[in-house]
């Protein structure tokens, strides 16, 4: 019998789930990049935030590499600044203090394999009491570092295979996004099999961290009046889409490399269409929810360029923003309409669409149902006020659902309006503590629960049928059309 690639060395599958809560082992946490945007806007503040609510264990210490020669003081000095504009509940001086007792700054040139033994040298990794600690590699980096960064690891015995059992354990944390197209994503899977094995890597998509994206699993599974309208039968389309008011905020030279597509569209959208779109799974463990979003992607239909299926837009003055190329290519919107060819959502239309620059900020997905077969009223103009139901599932800035019917109007006459029942995330659960999305994945990751990240199947999946969109983009086959800041985007966006 064949062993699954993402079983464990006995062959048995991982059975972690969504929920499952293991302890954590002592640990060491080492961040690539660590003078970057990411560090001090997301992960630095998400550590503060986990250390201050006592979730991490006793025994833990962070490394932060890059590659700036950067006096240590001032570096903790733009860490402790970092925390205090960007952590979610401000910043004490205790908290900090226990942190920041627990930072190191490394400098190291990620090419320089000189520079992997004097890090291997740094984390202590072949002392004897370091044996049974974990140790979780982040790659804050650009995308085009992180080959090298895993050969350098896997080349000096810093990550070793988990099968092998010949040190300590060892994860790898890889920032989106994961390759640049579908031939550089599938050979960063195989540079990282060539040390890792598949249970370690962890492909980071921080959308599947927040609240509401995880409670799509729950409103579809714990809710049984939902379910059985879950299909082409019941449903007219679905909308997914992720708005910002906001433009690129001066960093030309990181979207000059990304673009909405690589950005936001292979993957946060991608991943919040499979969990809406995906089959019940046999139960609640990592691979089982895994297994059912890849099977979404397996059975999407390839995007063709020259039909009406893509709409690509930049908003007016990119192309005087700072490092970005006068004969620029990269859009800053982009919507596609796809279709999954399955039983369930045959002939179904989800339009997924994602840009900058626009009038609001809202990431949300309206499920549209089918209008009523047959208008019982008499009068026309009560027929035309028969909106049909749409569930709206809002992810940000108010999380939240809402779900719009028709009710009878009060008063003499018969007349009909549209209403909303809304439930509101924060005000219902204003007593609860709010994680933000990368407290939460990263506890994930040192608990090695895999759940709310993306398997190899999956990003090459996601890559590949994107990649008619970058195609296009890049070789002026779709048009990139011009809108106006502050608009909700180009006209012909679908």
């Amino acid at each position: 019998m064949t062993q699954s690639p993402f079983a464990d060395a006995s062959g048995t599958v991982a059975t972690i789930g969504l929920f499952n809560r293991p302890p954590l082992a002592p640990a060491t946490f080492v961040i690539f990049g660590a003078t970057g945007d990411l560090a001090m806007r997301k992960l630095i503040p998400a550590l503060y935030n986990l250390t201050k609510d006592g979730l991490l264990p006793d025994d833990f210490d962070v490394l932060c590499v890059a590659r700036t020669d950067m006096d240590y003081r001032r570096f903790m000095e733009r860490l402790r600044n970092g925390v205090a504009r960007h952590s979610r509940s401000g910043i004490d001086d205790d908290a900090w203090s226990r942190l920041g007792a627990r930072v190191d700054y490394h400098r190291m040139d990620y090419d320089a394999k000189a520079d992997y033994e004097g890090l291997r040298a740094k984390l202590g990794m072949k002392e004897a009491h370091n044996r049974h600690r974990r140790f979780v590699f982040y790659l804050s980096t650009p995308p085009t570092s992180f080959p090298s960064i895993i050969e350098g690891l896997g080349a000096n015995g810093i990550v070793t295979p988990a099968h092998h059992g010949d040190g300590p354990p060892t994860r790898v944390v890889f920032e989106k996004p994961f390759g640049r197209d579908a031939a550089s994503a599938v050979a960063l899977n195989r540079a990282a099999a060539k040390w890792l094995d598949e249970d370690q890597l962890f492909r980071m998509d921080h959308y599947l961290g927040k609240e509401t994206v995880q409670n799509i699993l729950i409103f579809r599974f714990a809710n049984a009046i939902f379910e059985p309208l879950w299909n082409r039968r019941y449903v007219h389309h679905v909308r997914i889409t992720a708005f910002e008011k906001i433009g690129i905020e001066g960093r030309g030279r990181f979207y000059e490399e990304t673009g909405i597509i690589r950005d936001v569209l292979q993957n946060h959208l991608l991943q919040i269409l499979a969990l809406c779109a995906m089959e019940p799974p046999a139960s609640f463990d990592t691979e089982r929810i895994r297994d059912e979003r890849a099977k979404v992607f397996g059975a999407l239909r390839p995007l063709e360029v020259a039909g009406d299926s893509i709409s690509l837009g930049r908003y007016a003055g990119y192309l005087d923003e700072k490092d970005v190329a006068k004969d620029s290519t990269t859009p800053t919107f982009a919507s596609v309409k796809l279709f999954i060819d399955n039983w369930r959502w045959a002939g179904v239309p989800f339009i997924l669409s994602t840009g900058k620059a626009l009038r609001d900020k809202q990431t949300q997905i309206d499920v549209h149902f089918g209008p009523v077969p047959l208008c019982l009223f008499k009068e026309q103009e009560i027929c035309t006020k028969m909106a049909p139901n749409v569930l709206t599932i809002r992810i940000q800035p108010e999380e939240g659902i809402t779900l719009r019917f028709c009710a009878k109007t009060p008063g003499d006459r018969q007349d009909v309006s549209p209403v909303t029942m809304d439930f509101d995330f924060q005000h219902r659960f204003k007593d609860n503590a709010q994680q933000e999305a990368y407290e939460k994945l990263l506890l994930d990751c040192l608990r090695g629960n895999q759940t709310l990240f993306a398997r190899q199947d999956e990003v090459e999946s996601m890559w590949r049928f994107v990649a008619p969109v970058l195609d296009g983009a890049a070789d002026g086959r779709i048009p990139v059309v011009d809108y106006d800041k502050g608009t909700e985007g180009p006209e012909v966006a679908l």
